[in-house]
């Protein structure tokens, strides 16, 4: 660990410039961490995770590529951020058009995140955007970002297996899938080396331990050996070396992040960067609620809560009165499921809903409708995915900047 003088001396040269970048890539190498590149640039070895609706938008994400990691937008629903387009799109029910208007909306929406992300960024670090393999419009989202100057795309909540097609016209953006087991990363970098394209890095990440939407086929897979990072970053860098492509693609580990310590021994285990989503959507700069905020960093181990979410997949989010609702009544809602005349938000953010579609495997809920009020702060309604980790400041809210130090430095910044 690095010492408190050589902190503070730190520190204050980082108050005296006013660039914190240089700042924080000298802690990281200093405390014995290892920086890395991406896109021409030097970065702490620090992603932030995509969080929808809404949570990691413009504003969380250029914070921390100002700091010289990767800020992540989460492109759902992101006109929810912008008066005037909920405005024109959020009475939208029944109308023909319906679908394509709000549709249209997200991906104005989109580009004004991305943009105000570049802005706050101040040209350092880069500005990824997450999207969901899951979501009908997951292309158009794509496209968008990769319009809208994006430097990565990252997709999880399923294969994506044509995303090489689909950026073909934007070689220097990164493409970054997110899997969970080193045969899911063997089979994309397979397809995707026969379409000419590698990924520029994985995402690692663990479902025992993440939030939000986990890669696993049922909720009983979460505890799978196989999703050990001990287990899966060793066998993915052997399979990596074998194809002879070690140099050329960087792991980044998530899941259950919150220290020195565990960024040290991932990248001692093959990882070369760490993401954290949880982390940062308990900061000052997240862009959700503080109410949202709040109920994340006072969530104790025992309201934490596994389920089935309406996309089919593992889900973690803590026990709010709605969830604990939902969960008694699942069964019942289950039982009657059946397929609906349209979609609750009227434009069928996801490709497959359990609600919508009639499926009894999945969940029974609208995914949208919840998460917006998660977004918004209300507390009752809300579904608020959260990670399964500890938290590095307890139920304290603290800025982007506090938690890059506490992760790359080790000691705790004093209280904001």
């Amino acid at each position: 660990m690095i010492s408190q003088d050589l902190l503070a001396s730190a520190r204050s040269a980082a108050e005296a410039i006013p660039n914190p970048v240089t700042w924080l890539l000298d802690l990281a190498r200093q405390t014995g961490l290892r920086t890395w590149r991406l896109g021409g640039r030097e970065l702490i070895p620090v992603v932030q995770g995509g969080m929808g609706v809404g949570v990691s938008a413009g504003g969380l994400a250029g914070a921390v590529a100002r700091h010289g990691g990767i800020g992540t937008v989460s492109s759902v629903d992101l006109r929810r951020l912008h008066p005037d387009l909920m405005a024109e799109t959020g009475h939208l029910e029944k109308e023909p058009d319906a679908r394509e208007r709000i549709d249209a909306a997200n991906l104005v929406a989109l580009d004004r995140e991305i943009r105000r992300a570049k802005e706050t960024s101040q040209g350092q670090g880069l500005i990824a955007v997450n999207v969901m393999k899951a979501l009908s419009a997951y292309e158009a989202y794509v496209r968008q970002a990769l319009a809208s100057g994006a430097d990565a795309i990252v997709v999880g909540a399923g294969l994506p297996l044509d995303l090489p097609e689909i950026a073909k016209d934007h070689p220097k953006t990164a493409l970054i899938p997110i899997l969970s087991d080193a045969r899911g990363v063997q089979l994309v970098v397979k397809k995707w080396e026969k379409k000419g394209r590698l990924p520029d890095a994985i995402v690692i990440e663990h479902p025992r331990l993440a939030g939000g939407h986990l890669g696993a086929a049922k909720v009983a897979d979460l505890q799978d050996t196989r999703f050990d990072f001990e287990n899966v970053l060793p066998a993915v860098r052997q399979f990596l070396k074998d194809a002879g492509f070690e140099r050329d693609i960087p792991l980044i580990a998530a899941g259950g992040v919150s220290s020195h310590d565990d960024i040290q021994r991932l990248q001692e285990l093959g990882a070369t960067a760490v993401q954290l989503g949880t982390a940062f959507a308990v900061t000052e700069e997240c862009d959700a609620d503080p109410v949202f905020k709040q109920v994340l960093a006072g969530a104790k181990p025992e309201d934490i809560v596994e389920f089935i979410s309406v996309a089919g997949l593992p889900a973690r989010a803590v026990r709010t009165p709605w969830l604990d609702k939902y969960l008694r009544i699942e069964p019942k809602l289950k039982a009657v499921a059946h397929a609906k005349n349209r979609c609750n938000m009227a434009f069928d953010c996801l490709a497959h809903c359990g609600l919508r579609d009639g499926k009894a495997d999945m969940g029974q809920f609208c995914i949208d409708q919840q998460l917006g009020h998660a977004f918004d702060g209300d507390q009752r309604r809300g579904l608020f995915f959260r990670g399964a980790g500890r938290l590095p400041f307890g139920s304290d809210i603290r800025p982007v900047r506090d938690l890059l130090q506490w992760l790359l430095a080790g000691p705790r910044p004093a209280a904001a």
